[in-house]
């Protein structure tokens, strides 16, 4: 098929165009130069061929939330959206002048790099997913570098709102990255099938081909999917790779959801255990933590620091919480471990703590009544917050042959709420409506919890409720 021709550019009030950076079958985007501030900048345009009503909406609403999560160290920067004067909208994005897409395959990755961004972009991920939002399309090409090295992960929402990836080729080139689950059309995307495309998005990265690409081998769209369907890559090849790095890669893109990780985050933990194996400087986590937590996080880094023994599993480090423990044996009547009643050596009589100590003394005191406050200030915020969004109670089960339908009762919730139902530990897409239909085998025994977020925030869970499937029992 051939490639079509670039649309005309648009001409946009304070950019100057530039150049062509890329065509797709939805969006063309251009480099253009903007005037104030002067810099380069992406500008993504929609085809006016695919423009309607429906689309402009769904185009703003991704605008929005693409703006909220370029906030995101990781995340490509959204400068502002609108629409040109024929009506086409666009994004004015970050520039980037490069992508792991085009390096991965030419050079080989060092694997502290490969490490290292793979706990920036599953950080991005596991933020979208706190938001409610799936990607869908996590693949090396759309993993960008800014001009100081950082990886960002682009194209988000835009690929999920269309339905469909960018281009007709992406498209093609977007199934080694895919979950067998998405490619059996069984879901359009999940938690789940998040961690696959991290695990085989990392995966290419170290192997510099993607995990199911048999080298000068038959690599048709039929033979990738047919080995993506039986889920078990090879190994990276890399001599420089631990067996824990493999055994993480493979959980993440084992065939059935439940046996990979439970989210990005365990994917994260993953990633930065292998780093503390291997010795390197262990890559910090970038997930906001409400302000509560922030008020009771007395060292941030070291809470999210992994130790090489709990590769693999996620388990925090023993060592960590040792430290966490240790103390300082104070001396009696000391002040910062200085004996106040020690007598001076020159005058014979007992020697006080200095003023300045006295004084850093109190002021310790102070900040610790003070932190004490906010902790708790904090605590009776976050959980008025989470009290405030209603709690679905009472989930019901019917079981029909090996479909199973689980509903509820609206509890009361408002526009921008959503439902969340975990079916057997595994986060489903946020519904509005307050039913799920599931699909099971004779002997499964199925379990949901509903839960109902509101402002990116989560409530409390119901009840779990679990049925038995038994075909042809009464």
């Amino acid at each position: 098929m051939s490639r079509r021709l670039p649309s005309t550019p648009p001409n946009l009030p304070g950019f100057a165009f530039i150049r062509v950076l890329g065509s797709g079958g939805f969006a063309d985007v251009f480099l253009y130069e903007q005037n104030m501030p002067r810099r380069l900048v992406a500008v993504k345009v929609l085809l006016a061929e695919v423009v309607n009503d429906q689309l402009r909406q769904m185009f703003q609403a991704e605008a929005n939330l693409m703006a909220q999560l370029s906030s995101h160290p990781s995340i490509l920067t959204v400068y502002q959206a609108s629409v040109a004067a024929d009506g086409r909208p666009y994004l004015v994005m970050e520039y980037c002048s490069s992508t792991l897409g085009q390096r991965y395959r030419a050079v080989q990755l060092p694997l502290a790099e490969v490490l290292s961004t793979g706990v920036r972009i599953a950080s991005a991920v596991e933020t979208a997913h706190r938001q409610g939002v799936l990607h869908r399309d996590i693949k090396p090409s759309n993993i960008l570098t800014t001009a100081y090295g950082h990886p960002v992960l682009s194209d988000f929402g835009i690929a999920a709102t269309l339905g469909e990836a960018e281009t007709t080729d992406a498209v093609g080139l977007s199934i080694p990255w895919s979950a067998p689950e998405v490619l059996r059309d069984e879901v359009s995307g999940t938690v789940a099938s998040e961690v696959w495309s991290l695990g085989a998005t990392v995966y290419s990265l170290i192997a510099g081909r993607s995990p199911f690409e048999v080298p000068r081998g038959d690599n048709t769209s039929v033979s990738l999917m047919t080995r993506i369907e039986k889920a078990k890559p090879p190994p990276t090849g890399r001599v420089d790779v631990p067996q824990s790095l493999e055994r993480v890669l493979a959980r993440a893109m084992s065939r059935r959801p439940g046996d990979r990780q439970a989210s990005a985050l365990e994917f994260i933990r993953d990633l930065q255990a292998v780093e503390e194996q291997l010795g390197l400087a262990q890559t910090p986590l970038e997930v906001a933590m409400d302000d509560w937590a922030l008020a009771t996080a007395i060292d941030v880094d070291e809470r999210t620091r992994i130790s090489a023994q709990a590769a693999g599993d996620g388990r925090e480090s023993r060592a960590g919480r040792r430290r966490g423990r240790r103390t300082t044996r104070p001396s009696s009547g000391t002040v910062l471990g200085v004996d106040s009643r020690q007598s001076d050596a020159t005058t014979g009589r007992p020697r006080t703590a200095p003023p300045t100590a006295r004084r850093l003394a109190w002021g310790i005191s102070a900040a610790a009544a003070l932190l004490v406050a906010l902790v708790a200030a904090g605590v009776f915020v976050f959980m008025q917050g989470v009290r405030s969004i209603p709690v679905v109670s009472d989930v019901q089960a019917t079981v029909e042959g090996t479909a199973v339908t689980f509903s509820w009762a609206d509890p009361g919730i408002l526009g921008g709420d959503a439902y969340v139902v975990t079916v057997d530990g595994e986060p489903r897409p946020m519904q509005h409506d307050a039913f799920l239909d599931v699909s099971a085998e004779d002997g499964d025994r199925v379990c949901a919890t509903v839960t109902v977020t509101r402002d990116g925030k989560t409530g409390l869970a119901s009840a779990e409720r679990c049925v038995d499937v038994e075909v042809g029992v009464p």
